[in-house]
């Protein structure tokens, strides 16, 4: 399972903060940080980060993404978009 994220896209609300802790706040860009996320070319974003979600952490995964209000993460199992 891997999890892509939008910085471009993210508001700075930091819901997904609340839900995993693979993302950290950025104050000064007012903006979520994906721990150890890779840039990435996509074609749904300007600012793409990818990262393997870690055994265990799936279900906060998924919290994360269903609780950004503008949708600027996605996670993925097989190629298939789950959220």
């Amino acid at each position: 399972m891997r999890v892509e994220y939008d910085r471009d896209t993210c508001i700075g609300m930091f819901q997904c903060v609340a839900e995993w802790d693979a993302f950290e706040r950025d104050e000064t860009a007012g903006k979520a940080v994906l721990v150890d996320g890779e840039q990435t070319s996509a074609d749904w974003g300007a600012d793409v980060r990818v990262r393997e979600v870690p055994e265990g952490a799936e279900l906060d995964a998924k919290f994360a993404a269903r609780s950004c209000p503008v949708d600027a993460i996605r996670v993925y199992e097989d190629g298939e978009r789950l959220v």
